[in-house]
Protein backbone atom coordinates (compact mmCIF):
# COMPACT_ATOMS: atom_id res chain seq x y z
CA UNK A 1 0.00 0.00 0.00
CA UNK A 2 2.76 2.42 0.92
CA UNK A 3 4.68 1.51 -2.22
CA UNK A 4 1.64 2.35 -4.39
CA UNK A 5 1.27 5.76 -2.73
CA UNK A 6 4.91 6.54 -3.50
CA UNK A 7 4.41 5.72 -7.18
CA UNK A 8 1.63 8.28 -7.55
CA UNK A 9 2.97 11.53 -8.92
CA UNK A 10 1.99 14.96 -7.66
CA UNK A 11 -0.03 15.52 -10.83
CA UNK A 12 -2.04 12.35 -10.18
CA UNK A 13 -2.69 13.38 -6.56
CA UNK A 14 -3.95 16.76 -7.72
CA UNK A 15 -6.20 15.06 -10.28
CA UNK A 16 -7.74 12.79 -7.63
CA UNK A 17 -8.15 15.64 -5.16
CA UNK A 18 -10.11 17.59 -7.74
CA UNK A 19 -12.15 14.52 -8.65
CA UNK A 20 -13.02 13.77 -5.02
CA UNK A 21 -13.80 17.43 -4.32
CA UNK A 22 -16.21 17.44 -7.29
CA UNK A 23 -17.89 14.22 -6.11
CA UNK A 24 -18.33 15.53 -2.55
CA UNK A 25 -19.74 18.83 -3.80
CA UNK A 26 -22.25 17.09 -6.06
CA UNK A 27 -23.29 14.68 -3.31
CA UNK A 28 -23.88 17.60 -0.93
CA UNK A 29 -26.06 19.31 -3.55
CA UNK A 30 -28.05 16.12 -4.14
CA UNK A 31 -28.46 15.43 -0.42
CA UNK A 32 -29.51 19.02 0.18
CA UNK A 33 -32.17 18.88 -2.49
CA UNK A 34 -33.54 15.47 -1.59
CA UNK A 35 -33.26 15.63 2.20
CA UNK A 36 -33.47 19.30 3.06
CA UNK A 37 -35.83 20.42 0.32
CA UNK A 38 -38.18 17.46 0.29
CA UNK A 39 -38.23 16.30 3.92
CA UNK A 40 -36.99 18.95 6.33
CA UNK A 41 -38.66 21.84 4.54
CA UNK A 42 -41.78 19.84 3.67
CA UNK A 43 -44.19 21.94 5.76
CA UNK A 44 -43.19 25.38 4.44
CA UNK A 45 -42.91 24.10 0.88
CA UNK A 46 -46.30 22.35 1.07
CA UNK A 47 -47.98 25.75 0.83
CA UNK A 48 -46.34 26.49 -2.51
CA UNK A 49 -48.24 25.01 -5.49
CA UNK A 50 -46.01 23.66 -8.28
CA UNK A 51 -47.48 21.89 -11.34
CA UNK A 52 -50.70 21.44 -9.40
CA UNK A 53 -49.14 19.72 -6.38
CA UNK A 54 -47.37 21.03 -3.28
CA UNK A 55 -43.75 21.91 -4.05
CA UNK A 56 -42.39 19.58 -1.33
CA UNK A 57 -44.30 16.63 -2.84
CA UNK A 58 -43.06 17.44 -6.34
CA UNK A 59 -39.52 17.85 -5.04
CA UNK A 60 -39.64 14.45 -3.30
CA UNK A 61 -41.22 12.60 -6.22
CA UNK A 62 -39.63 14.16 -9.29
CA UNK A 63 -37.42 17.10 -8.43
CA UNK A 64 -34.70 15.19 -6.64
CA UNK A 65 -34.54 12.65 -9.48
CA UNK A 66 -34.27 15.41 -12.08
CA UNK A 67 -31.54 17.10 -10.04
CA UNK A 68 -29.72 13.77 -9.72
CA UNK A 69 -29.78 13.18 -13.50
CA UNK A 70 -28.59 16.76 -14.12
CA UNK A 71 -25.74 16.23 -11.64
CA UNK A 72 -24.68 13.07 -13.50
CA UNK A 73 -24.43 14.99 -16.79
CA UNK A 74 -22.60 17.84 -15.04
CA UNK A 75 -20.16 15.34 -13.50
CA UNK A 76 -19.51 13.70 -16.87
CA UNK A 77 -18.81 17.05 -18.54
CA UNK A 78 -16.54 18.23 -15.73
CA UNK A 79 -14.63 14.93 -15.68
CA UNK A 80 -14.08 15.06 -19.44
CA UNK A 81 -12.55 18.51 -19.03
CA UNK A 82 -10.48 17.35 -16.05
CA UNK A 83 -9.26 14.32 -18.01
CA UNK A 84 -8.17 16.58 -20.87
CA UNK A 85 -6.48 18.99 -18.47
CA UNK A 86 -4.45 16.19 -16.83
CA UNK A 87 -4.06 14.12 -20.02
CA UNK A 88 -5.90 11.12 -18.59
CA UNK A 89 -6.99 8.58 -21.17
CA UNK A 90 -9.31 5.62 -20.92
CA UNK A 91 -7.94 2.21 -21.78
CA UNK A 92 -10.21 0.20 -24.06
CA UNK A 93 -9.51 -3.50 -24.08
CA UNK A 94 -10.42 -5.34 -27.26
CA UNK A 95 -10.38 -9.01 -28.10
CA UNK A 96 -7.02 -8.49 -29.80
CA UNK A 97 -5.57 -6.98 -26.60
CA UNK A 98 -6.90 -9.85 -24.50
CA UNK A 99 -5.29 -12.43 -26.80
CA UNK A 100 -2.04 -10.55 -26.63
CA UNK A 101 -2.08 -10.66 -22.83
CA UNK A 102 -2.65 -14.42 -22.75
CA UNK A 103 0.32 -15.35 -24.93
Amino acid sequence: MVKNEQNISEKQREYWKKNIRLIITLLIIWASVSLFGAIIMANPFSNIPFFGVPFSFWLAQQGSIIVFVCLIFFYAIKMDRLDEQYDVKEVILTEKDKKGDES
